[in-house]
């Protein structure tokens, strides 16, 4: 790739980025859907603004693109604070969170994004510093080596993360409350469509938000990455405005079907269905048939197609359903009934 080129894909991506910040809710009200989270959050942060104080630690669960940086920066803009964002796998070294924890300033909110990967030794650094607001280090090696405690000032650690049980039982009992971040409703990715649709500028059709909203995979980051897609075909091939024509198009050029299955979803359920007779298959099997990762299936691939009732996990290995073969047009084993 020459320089030129480079540089276009790299002013490309911030581009992109620059939409997603300008996509992403900046009031609570904007906040679309998520509305048993948003209650248990509103209580929190209204108790903690009645007394003065600093939310409790927080911890976000659930499938990537569903809203939990947004939350996290949602509930700093509600209690009038700075955010400082830093990610599990950056957390290397406990002179890393030190460093961090020294800086925070009375009544900050710390987000950590993929809290799972965050280093064991780390932890233990984070241990006092969440329960009693204390931060413990060590100066030194051997012998000489001495201890030292610093005060915290009351603060807030908003953690993040898409595997909840990679978690340590003794940093997940730190966290004043977990909350789980599910699957969207069709209604509510339409109302976001919409809603970034008027912050693009950009003219949609009531059928183009319901076939987009359809292909979405029940989550407001494809729905967005989707949406700016249509809005670039429409562009360069129609009038600028995106109606079904132009949806039709862009999830064609994109090999998503109408549910939202991307080519490697398909693949992995025609794999279990013709090379493993509809299963059960192993995901160690399947992903070596795939030349996959057995953890990429499990939380990328996986969690998508069982909530649209496509694949079943057993004790025996995965089972592709009736309505699996029934989307891809194969032919049912009456003895596969599922």
């Amino acid at each position: 790739m020459c320089m030129a080129e480079r540089k276009k894909e790299e002013k490309k991506k911030q581009d992109d980025a620059g939409f997603d910040l300008a996509l992403r809710p900046t009031t609570w009200g904007e906040y679309v859907g998520q509305e048993k989270a948003k209650t248990n959050l509103r209580l929190i942060i209204d108790a903690a603004k009645k007394r003065n104080e600093s939310c409790d630690h927080l911890l976000f669960y659930g499938q990537a693109g569903l809203g939990k940086t947004t939350l996290a920066y949602l509930i700093g803009k509600e209690m009038g604070v700075q955010v400082k964002s830093t990610t599990g796998p950056a957390l290397e070294k406990a002179g890393d969170v030190a460093a961090i924890l020294s800086n925070i300033e009375p009544h900050e909110i710390l987000f950590i994004d993929e809290a799972h990967r965050i280093n064991k030794l780390v932890e233990e650094i984070l241990y006092p510093a969440l329960e009693s607001r204390k931060l413990h280090f060590i100066v030194g090696k051997g012998p000489s080596a001495r201890t030292f405690s610093l005060d915290l000032p009351p603060f807030t650690v908003i953690a993040a993360t898409t595997k909840v049980n990679l978690l340590s039982n003794p940093l997940r009992s730190r966290f004043g409350a977990t909350i789980k971040l599910e699957y969207y409703k069709n209604e509510d990715i339409e109302k976001i469509i919409r809603q970034s649709a008027r912050t693009m500028n950009t003219d949609i059709t009531k059928e183009a938000v319901y076939i987009l909203a359809k292909a979405s995979r029940f989550t407001p980051r494809t729905a967005n990455r989707l949406l700016k897609r249509a809005r670039d075909y429409a562009e360069v091939y129609h009038n600028g405005s995106i109606d079904e024509y132009v949806v039709n198009k862009t999830l064609a050029l994109l090999e998503v079907d109408p549910l939202g299955l991307e080519h490697t979803d398909r693949e992995l359920l025609e794999v279990i269905i013709k090379k493993f007779n509809g299963g059960p298959v192993g995901v160690k099997a399947l992903g070596a048939a795939l030349s996959e990762e057995a953890g990429t299936i499990e939380d990328v691939y996986e969690p998508f197609l069982m909530n649209l009732g496509f694949l079943e996990r057993t004790s025996a290995g995965r089972i592709a359903t009736k309505r699996a073969y029934e989307h891809l047009g194969i032919p049912l084993d009456k003895q596969k009934l599922i």
